[in-house]
């Protein structure tokens, strides 16, 4: 086991460099060159008197200086990648990049990116964290009860309202739930993630966080609830057919321990690989549950920098989201061996 979760660690981290160095080469085919934004706005704060000459060379000896200084004075984009990594020195011989805590800086919000990210990042986690427990403690009871029960009257009101969910559109679920929980019965807030003026801690800043948090925790939920559902009916169904199964009902096992101890974990595969699917999906749905609850989020935030072209801040983002989905993976394969022990992950 050790062995093999060494090989994926170095398999993600070949990954990361090549998405990186993927996503570098398209952020620098935009044209955007902050060593000339910077020089240029320098030169601005130059004293009157000098002549346009004097100007002129001044801003090319601050251009050089910022370019240096950002690792952008070669045209080699491979250099300029393995600086923006941190892996290569720049002019001055220092390293000064991602692996050294250098996320670069955010023109919109005039601060580096990593104070830019932090809050809205732990923002989405938060929210995330909180719809995967909710989706999860209710698909799969859920899923399992529509297999045992197939065809009855709950299957059928289960599977019509799933596919309502796996259907329609997230944007339009998070409107109609304004509609139905704060202009029809004035439940809970349209949108903002605290109340306004309060300045609340511990207990209290909790409780009046998760009233705010309510309503995008409930479109959320309800909107992952359509697939996972459907998934978990659909293994459960196939895993009570097997015949293992019949042979412990042969033997004269309670129901239950048939149902939770033998069919439930053989249906688990299935769901296990499509959980990390859906969690993915999930950050990604939060691009516009935030921007629909006005959420201080990383959907909210992504957003925001693509309209301002704050590239900075979008590469991060989106390395998280690759991080994400490589961190997952391993724990959907890591998990196969102990769900199942026929599947060796060792080798």
């Amino acid at each position: 086991m050790g062995k093999y979760i060494f090989k994926r660690i170095i398999y993600m981290i070949f990954m990361v460099l090549i998405l990186s160095f993927i996503m570098y080469l398209i952020y620098n085919l935009i044209p955007n060159n902050r060593a000339y934004t910077d020089a240029r706005a320098e030169i601005q704060t130059l004293k009157q008197g000098l002549t346009e000459e004097e100007k002129e060379t001044r801003f090319q000896e601050l251009y050089l200086t910022y370019q240096r200084r950002y690792g952008t004075d070669t045209d080699n984009m491979l250099i300029r990648y393995l600086r923006w990594m941190g892996l290569y020195p720049k002019y001055g011989g220092e390293y000064d990049g991602l692996l050294q805590g250098n996320f670069g800086y955010s023109y919109e919000a005039r601060d580096s990116v990593i104070n830019v990210v932090k809050a809205p990042m732990l923002n989405t986690i938060f929210i995330n964290i909180f719809a995967t427990i909710f989706a999860l403690g209710i698909a799969i009871p859920m899923g399992i009860v529509c297999a045992v029960k197939r065809g009855s009257k709950t299957d059928q009101a289960v599977q019509i309202i799933t596919i309502i969910g796996y259907s329609l559109p997230v944007f339009l679920f998070c409107i109609l739930f304004i509609w139905l929980f704060c202009s029809t019965l004035g439940i809970f807030p349209p949108s903002g993630m605290k109340t306004p003026g309060s300045n609340y801690t511990g207990w209290k800043w909790f409780v009046d966080t998760m009233y705010y948090y309510a309503l995008p925790l409930i479109t959320m939920t309800f909107c992952s609830l359509g697939s996972m559902t459907r998934y978990t009916r659909a293994s459960m169904v196939e895993a009570l057919s097997m015949d293992c199964i019949k042979t412990a009902r042969a033997k004269g096992l309670r129901e239950k321990t048939v149902i939770y101890s033998h069919a439930f974990r053989n249906a688990l595969i299935p769901v296990v690989t499509l959980v990390i699917g859906w969690f993915l999906g999930i950050f990604s749905g939060s691009v516009v549950i935030e921007s629909m609850f006005g959420l201080n989020g990383m959907g909210k935030l992504m957003i925001s920098s693509l309209r301002t072209a704050d590239f900075d801040v979008i590469i991060l983002l989106q390395l998280f989201y690759v991080a994400i989905s490589l961190i997952g993976n391993l724990i959907v394969d890591i998990a196969y061996g102990f769900i199942d022990p026929r599947i060796r992950v060792s080798k």
